[in-house]
């Protein structure tokens, strides 16, 4: 059995990751203390030290695995904000492949990334793994410059594989109370609390949504499946798109009100394709890993949310 380490076990993605590999019953590396995105010289202290404390996790295991699902951008994030998550990415990277442990066991890397940004500028009706990256922000730009890296350090060391996993519009229950996450939690919290909700695309714009769970047992499969030494390139998505007046439609229909919609433009608006729809010809299969559909979904973030609320009444 590998011995795991979730780079980021504290976000939405991360802590599904970490639940999930802990029901399959892998060892689970927990760094001391939580990475300080805010302060560079802490943070390479602090990614110095785990990969010594990793290190040492993995001394009497065969293989070794890292999820990372960590970073501090979105997608209106600029090309010098995300530098300090390019700088931890490589900085991670170098340590590993200096490390005469690390760099002598079979390893394997997981890395996550954004398929709406990275293909927000395709022409293609369906967008698979064969399609060309086209995208309009410096989010996406960079996502590709860190995927990039994670190629470079693969073809370097022929031990370890790669997974760069471009994941569609995640979902799921228990996200932060302090910072807007989603389109599908935002709108929750508002209907909660009878606020109006913004939307800043058109109500018949298509997303492709995949509840969290669904999207972390395909990740962790398909890092698995791969024996090949070349980095391995995976859409993972419902493939079911659905526009942003269904989603709506949803709402009212599982809470029995009808939702205070306010829809404008941004500036951002023009960084948003109207349409977005996904099919990976990637492992395939591991799409019967895709068990939530959207409306369960919708009602377990309702579901959370208000407990969320109870919980901070009392």
């Amino acid at each position: 059995m590998s011995r795991v380490w979730v780079v980021g076990s504290h976000g939405l993605l991360g802590q599904a990751l970490f639940r999930i590999l802990f029901s399959y019953g892998n060892e689970l590396f927990d760094p001391v203390e939580r990475f300080s995105w805010c302060d560079e010289h802490i943070l390479s202290y602090q990614i110095v030290s785990s990969v010594k404390a990793f290190s040492s996790f993995v001394a009497d295991s065969d293989r070794w695995e890292i999820y990372w699902a960590a970073g501090i951008g979105s997608m209106n994030s600029s090309a010098s904000e995300l530098d300090t998550e390019t700088q931890a990415l490589e900085l991670l990277l170098h340590q590993i492949e200096s490390d005469e442990h690390l760099s002598q066991k079979k390893g394997a890397i997981a890395f996550t990334s954004s398929a709406g940004s990275i293909y927000s500028a395709s022409n293609d009706f369906i967008i698979t793994e064969k399609s060309d990256v086209a995208f309009t922000t410096d989010y996406a730009k960079v996502k590709i410059i860190q995927e990039q890296i994670i190629t470079e350090f693969t073809y370097r060391n022929q031990n370890v594989t790669s997974l760069l996993a471009r994941i569609s519009t995640l979902y799921g229950t228990n996200q932060s109370v302090n910072k807007r996450q989603g389109l599908l939690t935002h709108m929750a919290r508002c209907i909660l609390k009878k606020q109006p909700i913004q939307i800043y695309v058109p109500l018949d714009t298509i997303r492709d949504y995949i509840a969290v769970d669904d999207a972390a047992k395909i990740m962790i499969h398909a890092l698995r499946a791969i024996k090949t030494p070349e980095p391995c390139v995976k859409i993972i998505a419902s493939e079911h798109p659905t526009t942003v007046a269904n989603i709506i439609s949803y709402f009212k229909s599982i809470t029995r009100r009808s939702p205070q919609i306010i829809n404008m433009s941004s500036r951002l608006s023009n960084f948003y394709p109207r349409r977005m729809c996904f099919r990976s010809i990637v492992f395939p299969e591991f799409n019967r890993f895709i068990t939530t559909n959207l409306f369960v979904g919708i009602s377990q973030i309702l579901t959370s949310e208000m407990v969320a609320v109870k919980n901070c009444k009392s």
